[in-house]
C-alpha cells in the first residue's frame, strides 16, 4: 500500500547552489548535435532485440533523417553486435559525413574487443563509462572515490593507446561518469578533470562529456542546474562537448533535455521516438520537432514521419503511441465539436492571409510538414460539432454549407453517431447529407430538363419534372429563375416555399468545376427546410437546390 507518509521511505533530491543561474533566461536558437541510441541503448531495452537485418534498416532509416551520429552497438557484448559493426565498416555502409559510436566498459578486455570492431574506419567514436556516484559506489562496486577515478583513468589510458594503434582512423572519443544526475557534482567534474588530463583535448580536438540522467531522480530545472554548474567549472570548456542523455523516468526526459541545451550543452543522445530502458530515453523526434515550431531548423528530416514510425515499429516490434507528440495516429485530430470549430476557422484566416506563418488553433505544426494530409485533422462521433461536420464534408466532397445548414445536419449526424456509438468516416457522412437532402435514391421532383425565358424583372421557367415517377411539364413566373422554380412547383403541385437565403460556389479547378448552389427556404407554417443541388451549370445547380428543398418537405412533412 501507499505510505500516507511517503517521506518516511523516500528523500527530496536537494537542490543545487547555483548562485546566479543563468539558463531560465536563455532560448535556444540552434539545433545541438544529435546522437541516436536506438542502435544500442533502444536495442538492449527490447524484448527481441534486433537481428542484423533490423539493424541494418534502423541504420538506413537514421541515414535517411539526417543523423550523423549513431551509436551503432556495443561491440563487445558478442558476436552478433560485433560482427554487425565491422560489417558496416567493411562494406562501405557508414557515410564520409556519419560518425559510427560505440559503447564500451571500462575493461581493458572489453575496450580491446571495441577497438577492433572498427578496424578500417574513416572515423568512429569511442564511448567509455563507469558509474560513480554514491548507491553504485557504495552497494555495487564497494568502492571509494579514488578507486572509482581511477577505473576512469585508466579507461582514458586505454583508449589514448588503443587509437593508437591504428592511426588510420580519426578516433574521437567520449566518456560518461555514468549515474552523472544522482552523484557529487565535484566528484563528476574531478572524473572528468582526470580523463582529460589523460586524453588532452583540444578545441580542434574535444572530449565529449556525456552527462547523464541515468535515472531521472528530479526536476528538469535541477538537471539543467547540474549542467550548468558543470559548464562552469570546467576547466578546459573549450575542449569539451557537452552531451546529455535524459531518461524518462519522472515522464520528463524531454523537459530535461531542452533545459540542458539551454544550460550550455551541445550534443543531445537518444531514440527517435523515446525507447529504452524502463520509461525510455530522450525522445529526439519531440526535442527536434519542438525546436521546429520555434522556427528553428533541426537538421533532421521528419518530412515523411509516417515512413519514421513504420520502420521504427517494425524494428522495435513496440507501437508508437495515437496520442505520441507529433508522430501519433490521433495528435492532429479533433473530435470535440468546439476543437473542430476552432480548427476550421483557423484553417479559413490561413487561407485568407498573405503570409507564410502558421498559425491554425490546436494545431502547433503543419501536419504537411510531416507528410500528413488534413483529412484526418477533424474526425466525427458523438463528440462532434457542426464545424466538425462541415469540415469533414469539405474535404471529401468539397460542399461549403452555411451556417445554418451546417447546424440543421449537425443534427442529422449527431443522431447518427449516438445511434451507431461508433466513429463516423467520410463515407458514412457523405452518404447521410446525400439522402437527407434527396440528392440520391428515389425523389419526389427531380429535374429532367428545363428552358428560362423573360425579361429582366419577369422571367419564365419552363421545365420537365419527374414526379413520383411520372414525367410533367410545369412552369411558372416569378422576378427571377428562382422565384419563377418556386411558383412553378407552387402552382403545379401545391409545394409552397419562400427563399431567405442563397449560396453558392465553385467545387474544383479549371475544366474540371461544378458548381455548388445552397438553399434556405420557409414553409407557410413558420418551418425552415433547406436544399442543396451541384451542376457543371450554376443556375441548374440552384434549381435542383430548389427542388432538393421540396423533396425535404416530401419526405418529412
Amino acid at each position: 500500500m501507499m505510505l500516507t507518509d511517503p517521506a518516511q521511505k523516500y528523500r527530496a533530491f536537494p537542490q543545487v547552489d547555483l548562485p546566479n543561474r543563468q539558463w531560465p533566461s536563455n532560448v535556444i536558437t540552434k539545433a545541438p548535435r544529435w546522437l541516436s541510441t536506438d542502435m544500442r541503448d533502444g536495442n538492449q531495452s527490447l524484448i527481441d532485440p534486433m537481428n542484423a537485418e533490423k539493424k541494418r534498416r534502423f541504420f538506413d532509416l537514421l541515414l535517411k533523417v539526417g543523423v550523423k551520429e549513431i551509436e551503432v552497438g556495443f561491440p563487445a557484448a558478442g558476436a552478433t553486435e560485433f560482427d554487425f559493426i565491422s560489417g558496416l565498416v567493411k562494406t562501405g555502409a557508414i557515410l564520409d559525413d556519419v560518425m559510427p559510436q560505440v559503447l564500451t566498459q571500462a575493461r581493458e578486455d572489453l575496450i580491446a574487443t571495441t577497438f577492433e570492431s572498427l578496424r578500417g574506419a574513416k572515423q568512429a567514436i569511442v564511448h567509455v563509462y563507469n558509474a560513480i556516484s554514491p548507491a553504485w559506489r557504495n552497494i555495487v562496486f564497494q568502492m571509494e572515490r579514488p578507486q572509482i577515478r581511477d577505473i576512469a583513468i585508466h579507461a582514458a589510458k586505454l583508449l589514448r593507446d588503443n587509437a593508437a594503434k591504428q592511426p588510420d582512423t580519426d578516433w574521437h572519443f567520449e566518456y560518461s561518469p555514468e549515474t552523472f544526475s544522482t552523484a557529487e557534482l565535484d566528484f563528476s567534474l574531478e572524473c572528468c578533470e582526470a580523463v582529460m588530463e589523460i586524453l588532452q583535448p583540444t578545441p580542434e580536438r574535444p572530449l565529449i562529456l556525456n552527462l547523464p540522467a541515468t535515472v531521472e531522480c528530479a526536476t528538469p530545472n535541477i538537471y539543467a542546474d547540474q549542467i550548468e554548474w558543470i559548464c562552469r567549472n570546467i576547466s578546459r570548456r573549450d575542449s569539451v562537448v557537452i552531451s546529455l542523455h535524459t531518461h524518462n523516468d519522472r515522464g520528463t526526459g524531454v523537459a530535461a533535455a531542452e533545459l540542458g541545451i539551454m544550460a550550455g550543452a551541445d550534443r543531445v543522445e537518444g531514440c527517435l521516438f523515446g525507447n529504452g530502458e524502463r520509461t525510455g530515453n530522450c525522445d529526439l523526434v519531440t526535442v527536434a520537432l519542438n525546436m521546429y515550431t520555434q522556427g528553428i531548423n533541426p537538421e533532421l528530416d521528419f518530412s515523411d514521419i509516417d515512413e519514421v514510425i513504420q520502420t521504427v515499429e517494425y524494428c522495435n516490434q513496440l507501437p508508437v503511441h495515437p496520442r505520441h507528440p507529433y508522430a501519433g495516429e490521433l495528435v492532429f485530430t479533433a473530435f470535440s465539436g468546439s476543437h473542430q470549430d476552432a480548427i476550421k476557422k483557423g484553417f479559413a484566416a490561413q487561407d485568407a492571409r498573405n503570409d507564410l506563418f502558421w498559425n491554425v488553433p490546436y494545431l502547433p505544426i503543419d501536419p504537411k510538414d510531416l507528410g500528413r494530409d488534413y483529412e484526418a485533422v477533424i474526425r466525427v462521433n458523438s463528440q462532434s460539432g457542426k464545424g466538425g461536420v462541415a469540415w469533414v464534408l469539405q474535404q471529401d466532397k468539397g460542399y461549403k454549407l452555411p451556417k445554418k445548414m451546417q447546424a440543421d445536419f449537425s443534427k442529422v449526424v449527431q443522431g447518427l453517431a449516438d445511434q451507431s456509438s461508433r466513429e463516423l468516416n467520410a463515407a458514412d457522412i457523405g452518404d447521410a447529407f446525400e439522402t437527407h437532402y434527396c440528392l440520391t435514391g428515389d425523389q419526389a421532383y427531380s429535374l429532367i430538363d428545363y428552358h428560362e425565358s423573360g425579361t429582366a424583372g419577369d422571367r419564365i421557367f419552363t421545365g420537365k419534372i419527374a414526379h413520383e415517377g411520372v414525367e410533367r411539364s410545369i412552369s411558372g413566373r416569378g422576378n427571377g429563375l428562382l422565384s419563377s422554380v418556386l411558383a412553378a412547383l407552387r402552382d403545379e403541385f401545391g409545394v409552397q416555399l419562400e427563399i431567405a437565403d442563397y449560396s453558392e460556389h465553385a467545387i474544383g479547378a479549371g475544366s474540371d468545376v461544378n458548381a455548388a448552389a445552397y438553399v434556405e427556404c420557409r414553409t407557410p407554417d413558420g418551418r425552415t427546410v433547406f436544399g442543396v443541388g451541384t451542376d457543371s451549370d450554376v443556375a441548374t445547380a440552384s434549381v435542383k437546390a430548389v427542388l432538393s428543398a421540396a423533396n425535404g418537405i416530401a419526405v418529412r412533412g
